[in-house]
């Protein structure tokens, strides 16, 4: 059981958050003696000044030149998914809360992973270095591709977005400190000695904060009183449909562009995976004046504990193949 908390203890963090939420929202809310409204953007900087610092852009001309992987896996990001988020949207989203849909097709036009996209890769033996710059790329495009989406998206509903002030916010809470720990990190990353392992559980201390505090004002304005329980049942059956079709529709591309085994591996955990820990302080800013945000959350939030159980099952699979005697 210790092994696997350790292992697994962000996936029960984010139960205990949402149940901590539904037992004690006060504090969260907004209003709360917790001041969300200021220690959500402070999380959501901090989040990104560490992700800038253990980022190592030098790695990344390893990857540089693998370009029919760079096509396929960004264009499964901000073109193949989200367009197939809209196709079942126009089908299926009739029949859903307003808020649910909105979660799905924010959910369709987040970045990739990073760390979870490298670290498989990684460990299947597939083109880490490709997955790196990916992932960076992603997630670097994603502060400006993630809100013209949605953008895009609620115009397309008859709804409305400043975007222009959502940019400059977005440029002050995620750009200015992702640049800010590039510059650090030549001074501090090497002196940061047993301490650069615990970046990551820092930054994922700091998503379940602002996850607390999304659901706290959810449960305080009565959205889960008004839907009960049918929208997780349906965020966790949509997130399913979402990566299966998504896995069927990268590996058909990848074998189409004919892609080296190494990069084919790359592709696979690189364009299904979405970024939960960029995700919610992105849903944070964007939709910061919500009140149903915890609903726009879930499906991300399904999506994200899926896409780590098939993800450790395709390692293990891919790692037996390679190791068959041919």
């Amino acid at each position: 059981m210790k092994a696997w908390l350790a292992k697994n203890w962000f996936i029960v963090g984010l139960l205990g958050a949402v149940g901590l939420a539904f037992a004690l929202p006060a504090p969260g809310a907004r209003g709360g003696w917790l001041y969300p409204e200021v220690s959500t953007k402070l999380a959501i900087a901090l989040i990104f000044l560490l992700q800038g610092l253990a980022l190592a852009l030098d790695s990344l001309r390893e990857g540089l030149f693998r370009w029919r992987l760079h096509v396929l896996v960004q264009a499964f990001t901000y073109l193949v998914f989200p367009l197939l988020g809209l196709a079942l949207d126009a089908v299926l989203g009739r029949f859903l809360p307003a808020e649910l849909r909105l979660g799905f097709l924010f959910l369709a036009v987040l970045p990739t992973t990073v760390s979870t996209a490298i670290v498989f890769t990684s460990l299947a033996g597939g083109n880490a270095a490709g997955a790196l710059l990916n992932a960076t790329v992603s997630n670097m495009l994603g502060v400006i591709v993630t809100p013209l989406w949605v953008g895009i998206l609620l115009e397309a509903r008859g709804e409305s977005m400043s975007v222009l002030p959502l940019m400059r916010e977005l440029a002050v809470l995620i750009l200015l400190p992702l640049v800010a720990g590039q510059i650090l990190r030549s001074m501090l990353w090497k002196r940061l000695g047993n301490l650069r392992g615990r970046v990551g559980q820092i930054n994922s201390c700091l998503v379940l904060f602002i996850v607390y505090a999304a659901f706290c004002n959810s449960v305080q304005s009565g959205i889960f009183v008004e839907h009960g329980w049918i929208p997780a049942l349906i965020a966790g059956g949509g997130a399913v449909v979402f990566f299966v079709l998504i896995m069927f529709l990268t590996v058909v591309a990848s074998r189409v562009l004919r892609l080296p085994p190494g990069d084919r591996t790359a592709a696979l955990f690189c364009a299904p995976q979405k970024t939960l820990a960029s995700g919610v302080p992105m849903a944070k800013l964007i939709f910061a004046a919500n009140p149903a945000l915890g609903l726009i959350l879930l499906p991300v939030m399904f999506y994200h504990p899926l896409q780590l159980l098939v993800g450790g099952f395709l390692v293990n699979v891919i790692k037996a193949r390679n190791h068959r005697p041919h």
